[in-house]
């Protein structure tokens, strides 16, 4: 089995040095970069299977590196924050992140969100992990889907819109996919964050919000309705 390869920039040394021994442990190769801009010279030179990245980064910040990354591959991305309660984790999350933990972290905490990403994105997470099933549809839903001018391919995870195609990320793809597999019908967030981010405990429902947004600028702002007090549903 491959070995999983992290990036991981982060500019406090004390952090980044304790984080990358306990990813080793657990099995990762990992790459560790002092600040934003030696992070994307790493990125690109070595491909990554995925991206932990400190909001708070001299040179170029956490949130500008994951747009470029955004930019030129679909690679997982964790944004880092020690401000669980501020703009940063939304920002982080609309420049394209897929997750986001908040530091202090327990490594175990790390390496199992870590895993979780992964697993969505058909990785097998590091030897421990074992091979990812997650993102084959369900066999009663698989061909093509249409809603209006929306069509999802279930079996070949592609999306067009009016004809054109739709680039999505991994994580926006399995958003979509929940959501046309029961049109009509209201998903709350909690549910769609045991579904799509694999939490089987409470998480924050901003990672949801913030993915739902960046689906509809997407697919069409009123395809996915809010439905107040309870969450969200296709239009069908």
């Amino acid at each position: 089995m491959a070995e999983t390869h992290v990036l991981f920039v982060e500019d406090d040394d004390v952090i980044r040095e304790a984080t990358q021994l306990a990813l080793e442990r657990d099995g990762f190769v990992v790459t560790a970069m002092p600040d934003g801009l030696s992070g994307l010279e790493a990125f690109r030179a070595q491909q990554p299977d995925i991206a932990l990245l400190d909001v708070m980064l001299p040179g170029m910040d956490g949130v500008s590196l994951c747009r470029r990354i955004r930019d030129e591959s679909t690679v997982p991305v964790i944004m880092l924050s020690a401000r669980a309660d501020s703009i940063d984790v939304v920002l982080g999350l609309e420049a394209g992140a897929d997750d986001y933990v908040t530091k202090p972290f327990d490594g175990s905490v790390l390496v199992a969100r870590i895993r979780a990403v992964l697993r969505r994105f058909g990785h097998a997470g590091g030897p421990a992990g074992g091979a990812a099933d997650a993102d084959e549809p369900d066999p009663g839903q698989r061909g093509v889907l249409v809603f209006g001018d929306l069509e999802v391919d279930t079996e070949g995870m592609e999306v067009r819109k009016a004809g054109a195609p739709v680039a999505l990320t991994p994580t926006e793809m399995r958003l979509l996919l929940e959501f046309s597999s029961a049109p009509g019908t209201v998903l709350s967030r909690d549910k769609l964050l045991e579904r799509v981010w694999d939490y089987g405990w409470g998480g924050d429902t901003r990672v949801v919000d913030v993915h739902v947004q960046r689906l509809r600028t997407k697919i069409g702002q009123d395809r996915i309705e809010t439905v107040r007090g309870f969450g969200y549903k296709l239009k069908a």
